[in-house]
């Protein structure tokens, strides 16, 4: 072949590849187009376990579109207050929140399941439920008469059972306390005498200070310790026997979700996905620590008593039976969740309790 024809060739070849780049370049703009969303969480910034939800989805969102696709996060208040980041998510305000489903009882409580319900599943069986039984699909089909779509983001594993001004021995004890506690939580220890108050996280200190309220969960040692509970009240028991597993939901307006490319809608899953596992790792590495904190700080740590937890546990049957008598979602998805957890529940007596008892009687005895 002589230059001439071999250098002919050569630029007929690279006009084709400039053509075909030409042609190509919109297609992958089409596919990875500028957008910005704005995401207003339930939590404050300090509480940086429960608050890095949202910014572990921003940041997992960015990297993986090449910053193509942003998120801009805002605490609760800064934008709307943290207790009506779902709200405005469905009006459009926002096109995302992050928050806990069970703040919005109010409205349904069938919202109580997207988060926790007393005696629910564990983290691990939430989990499994969510992602491979029915769970998100089952949510969604609710969340959509809400306009809204929402995947698990983030799980703080079975919760503490609160601070109290007093002691708290007898069921009998419960009776006039004043105790701000979230979802249906709400409703059956109202049944033990409990009256219930429900307080966005920020309030709960001054709340307890003052006198206004008389006991309050929150989370755990770790966010408990850092809002200083234990300078207002003296009684921390244990467990939350209404938060076994308590899901945090990034939540999205159903129709922007549903306008996003099918990669960034991936893309956004994913992230929400690897926050609701990093944030389960971080209070397992933080709460050992916070707890010795708490303990150190002169706070005395008190068991609920097996009396307690048979009534809690007898009164929580009553309101889901009331509630699924005239709650048709209610009944659908909790009755989908109770079979689960009970075939969950039949495996993990052989696996996790058993295991788990025999190491922790070693951590007991010293040999760990």
């Amino acid at each position: 072949m002589d230059r001439r024809s071999f250098f002919k060739k050569a630029a007929a070849a690279g006009t084709g590849a400039a053509a075909a780049t030409a042609l190509a370049a919109p297609a992958i703009a089409q596919s990875t187009p500028k957008i910005t969303w704005r995401l207003t969480s339930s939590f404050p910034k300090s509480l940086d376990t429960i608050w890095g939800g949202a910014e572990d989805i921003a940041k997992h969102v960015a990297a993986a579109t090449d910053g193509n696709f942003t998120i801009q996060t805002f605490a609760a208040g800064e934008i709307v207050p943290g207790l009506q980041a779902a709200d405005a998510v469905s009006a459009g305000t926002v096109e995302m929140c992050h928050t806990c489903s069970y703040y919005y009882v109010g409205k349904d409580p069938t919202f109580a399941i997207g988060t926790a319900i007393p005696f629910g599943p564990n983290q691990r069986l939430t989990n499994s439920w969510l992602y491979e039984g029915n769970g998100t699909k089952l949510l969604n089909e609710f969340y959509a008469t809400h306009g809204l779509i929402g995947f698990a983001a983030g799980n703080t594993g079975v919760q503490m059972g609160g601070w109290f001004r007093k002691e708290i021995n007898t069921v009998d004890d419960f009776k006039g306390v004043k105790m701000r506690i979230a979802g249906l939580a709400g409703r059956v220890v109202e049944k033990l005498g409990v009256v219930p108050q429900q307080i966005a996280g920020g309030d709960i200190y001054p709340s307890l200070e003052k006198g206004t309220i008389d006991a309050a969960e929150w989370v755990g040692p770790y966010d408990d310790y850092k809002l200083g509970f234990y300078k207002v009240a003296k009684y921390y028991y244990y467990p939350a026997f209404w938060e076994g597993g308590p899901v945090i939901h990034a939540f999205m307006n159903k129709e922007k979700f549903e306008g996003l490319p099918k990669a960034y809608q991936a893309v956004l899953q994913d992230a929400c996905t690897f926050a609701n596992t990093n944030m389960m790792a971080k209070y397992d590495m933080k709460n050992p620590a916070a707890i010795k904190q708490i303990v150190a700080a002169g706070t005395t740590l008190r068991p609920f008593s097996q009396q307690i937890l048979e009534a809690a546990f007898n009164a929580s049957q009553e309101v889901y039976a009331d509630i699924s008598s005239k709650n048709e979602w209610f009944k659908k998805i909790y009755d989908d969740q109770a079979a689960f957890k009970k075939e969950g529940y039949l495996w993990m007596q052989l696996s996790e309790y058993t295991y788990d008892t025999f190491m922790m009687i070693q951590q007991r005895n010293g040999k760990l």
